[in-house]
């Protein structure tokens, strides 16, 4: 049995302990194992979107219900500050899955920072965000791991590293994986360079944890100024274990709406064919109301097919 097989035994047995599997928590556990499991006939690509993405206000129910009527399946939450029980009760009122969660955190206090005071806070709250993931049933995390202005560049991959090995044995217990974002910090690529760089010292970055439990949510839109897509989609190949969109113009050096920009969005999905990716795409561009969530939708259909199933998606 797998390490994230036992996970989710763990987890089932633990509700069904508590007398919870009959009640509200219910609809989440189900809604977990049918992503992990990917039936035929389901979308290969699941549409959700960033909590902060929805503009309206109300409680978080009425946020959940205006996503699943803009044609959302998932919602991610940041962390840490999540009000469980306020979660949980959106869940079962929408049928909306709360795939996983954001770090909110990372830019204020980095795990790179050069004062260890501030790092021991980013540690205690990346725990905290790891355990609060896993209370709400989503089953990842992630991470934006620190910046490279905070020292040389062997000073910010060992602090990086450092931190995430410490929170290793609760992301296991938890069965909440960490996922890296490729974002505009300075961290595995050159800021300054071209538009010719690979992934290859992100993948070196994963793989020197050893662990399944480390992985990629990568953001297709954010490394086109430095990179092509479909390349780095290859490279990390099975290290990508979510994704995240947005447009982005070479031409205009801007961020655009999904389908605006100049991304090669047929040979993007060529790639994720190809590395037989099948799994959550969240939206991570401006918000706004239901018609604003809805054009969204549409144009994350329009550039990668979502909709298409599994079974023919290879």
């Amino acid at each position: 049995m797998t390490d994230h097989a036992k996970i989710r035994r763990r987890r089932f047995m633990t509700l069904s302990t508590a007398g919870l599997v009959g009640g509200s928590l219910l609809p989440t556990c189900g809604q977990i194992t049918r992503a992990e499991s990917k039936p035929a006939g389901k979308p290969w690509l699941r549409k959700t979107l960033k909590i902060g993405m929805i503009r309206s206000k109300g409680s978080l129910t009425d946020k959940f219900r205006i996503a699943k009527e803009a044609g959302f399946e998932g919602v991610e939450l940041n962390v840490p500050g999540i009000n469980i029980d306020a979660a949980k009760q959106a869940v079962q009122a929408t049928g909306i899955v709360i795939d996983g969660t954001v770090g909110g955190y990372h830019w204020g206090q980095r795990h790179t920072d050069p004062d260890p005071e501030v790092r021991k806070i980013a540690l205690e709250k990346l725990k905290q965000g790891i355990t609060e993931t896993a209370a709400v049933g989503g089953t990842t995390m992630l991470l934006v791991p620190g910046h490279g202005k905070d020292g040389s560049d062997d000073e910010v991959m060992e602090r990086a590293q450092i931190a995430i090995r410490a929170a290793l044995p609760l992301a296991k217990e938890k069965g909440v994986s960490i996922l890296i974002e490729n974002v505009w910090n300075d961290f595995c690529y050159d800021h300054e360079g071209g538009n010719d760089q690979t992934a290859d010292r992100l993948a070196s970055f994963i793989d020197s944890f050893e662990s399944p439990w480390v992985g990629v949510q990568y953001d297709i839109g954010n490394h086109w100024k430095y990179g092509d897509p479909a390349d780095w989609i290859r490279t990390l190949n099975k290290r990508i274990k979510k994704l995240d969109t947005k447009g982005y113009s070479r031409k205009d050096g801007s961020w655009t709406k999904i389908t605006e920009g100049d991304i090669d969005w047929p040979s993007v999905e060529k790639a994720l064919r190809d590395i037989g990716f099948t799994g959550w795409l969240a939206a991570e561009v401006g918000g706004g109301d239901l018609a604003r969530l809805k054009e969204i939708r549409d144009h994350m259909e329009e550039s990668l097919h979502c909709n298409k199933s599994v079974a023919g998606a290879g």
